[in-house]
């Protein structure tokens, strides 16, 4: 399952870059003036010490990875492994999401030390590629699997989109964000799907749904029309997939429903946490880390098996 994988490989990243990285100390700091900072001076110092701790980062997260997930699996030489056709797509996203947040966060150390909104995406950008690359390589190195030209379009689409809008806009004004509700799918292949709530929400491509994010008010040029926290979100997700391209008959010699395998559009009002004004640091601190969440709604859904839907609340 190659989501969970991502996942743990960014978290691994950030608990490996706040130990070495020096970065611990600033980030409550960036977190809350990376909008709003603009100096001309390049802290060297800090710089320096800055891509020292993602060096390290980088290669203790590959160590860590490696021995917490690859070594339970043969090697190989090098090899490429073509899965975009699997779980419809939805792994894809999953690497979309994890560049573009990983750039995000990039990013904002390295305006901590002074460098302006352009460097400060382009290297939060190339880092965040970066770090989505080396599960590729390693990938590619194991025989379970290989490297995957999809999923490395996936990791540039992300940080691409992270770059190219603060560049242009010198903010975020769509987000890539995540949702998950239970699939119910979970019983007929618990092997795939995991056991318990936390694993369902990491494996269970079923319960997932990734969205688009978009401020209400982007392609306002003189005024806000709306409140600057409202957002519209496409989502799309995917369901009755018991396998990655086709639903198996059986699983360990029982027989399973045969289930039609198809994907779900969603269309739902979203809340951005970051637009809202506190003077409270935790608070700042929070909505950033909600930023990764799409907030639960109403929403329109559309897909072939059972054409529109309407969800009073959906998440």
């Amino acid at each position: 399952m190659r989501f969970i994988k991502t996942f743990a490989f960014v978290l691994i990243f950030f608990l490996v870059n706040d130990c070495f990285g020096g970065v611990s100390n600033h980030f409550s700091e960036v977190s809350l003036k990376f909008h709003k900072q603009d100096s001309s001076i390049v802290d060297k110092k800090r710089l320096f010490w800055l891509v020292g701790g993602k060096a390290v980062a980088l290669t203790g997260t590959m160590l860590i990875l490696d021995r917490m997930w690859y070594s339970d699996y043969p090697r190989t030489s090098f090899q490429f492994f073509n899965d975009n056709k699997h779980w419809k797509q939805m792994d894809k996203l999953g690497h979309v999401a994890s560049a573009y947040h990983l750039s995000s966060a990039s990013a904002a150390t390295f305006r901590c030390t002074g460098l302006d909104n352009r460097q400060s995406a382009l290297y939060g950008s190339i880092t965040g590629t970066l770090f989505m690359t080396t599960i590729e390589v390693l990938d590619g190195f194991s025989e379970e699997w290989g490297f995957s030209w999809g999923d490395q379009a996936a990791n540039v689409i992300g940080s691409g989109l992270f770059y190219f809008q603060q560049i242009a806009w010198e903010s975020q004004k769509m987000k890539v964000r995540y949702s998950y509700s239970s699939s119910g799918l979970q019983e007929y292949r618990p092997d795939l799907f995991g056991t318990n709530v936390a694993e369902h929400i990491l494996k269970d491509y079923n319960g997932m749904t990734f969205w688009l994010s978009a401020n209400m008010n982007m392609f306002s040029k003189e005024r806000e029309i709306f409140p600057p926290w409202l957002n519209m979100a496409i989502g799309y997700s995917a369901d009755g997939m018991l396998g990655s391209v086709e639903n198996p008959a059986e699983h360990n010699g029982q027989i399973l429903h045969e289930m039609q395998r198809y994907r779900q559009w969603f269309l739902a009002p979203d809340i951005d946490f970051s637009q809202i004004d506190t003077d409270s640091q935790f608070l700042t601190i929070v909505f950033k880390a909600l930023d990764f969440v799409k907030f639960p709604a109403p929403a329109v859904e559309y897909n072939r098996k059972h054409g529109w839907r309407v969800h009073l609340v959906y998440f």
